[in-house]
């Protein structure tokens, strides 16, 4: 396997670790068909605690798998999977052309 498959697969590890979490993961889904929710919403979805809510949106705001917006004193979340996406392509494609 060449360096730049092995750099793919480094590159990919912290996104596969935050997608690894069924919380995230159902925060993510959450995202997808309600769109800008704040913490208090999302924790009105789920049975997670508001800090265990706002602890996992901080490790998915920090893989840009989420962004915020101010509004007033309240912050709403929605998704932000473009680098994402492009990232897993990139992965998929060296795949693709290096391992098979």
């Amino acid at each position: 396997m060449g360096e730049q498959a092995i750099q793919v697969f480094r590159s990919c590890i912290p996104l596969f670790t935050a997608l690894s979490d069924p919380a995230r993961q159902d925060i993510i889904l959450l995202l997808a068909e309600q769109e800008n929710l704040s913490v208090n919403e999302i924790a009105e979805h789920s049975t997670l605690s508001r800090p265990a809510i706002s602890h996992h949106l901080k490790i998915l705001r920090e893989q840009n798998l989420v962004k915020i917006e101010q509004k007033g004193t309240q912050r709403y979340y929605s998704l932000s999977l473009d680098n994402s996406v492009e990232l897993l392509k990139k992965l998929i494609h060296t795949v693709e052309n290096e391992c098979l």
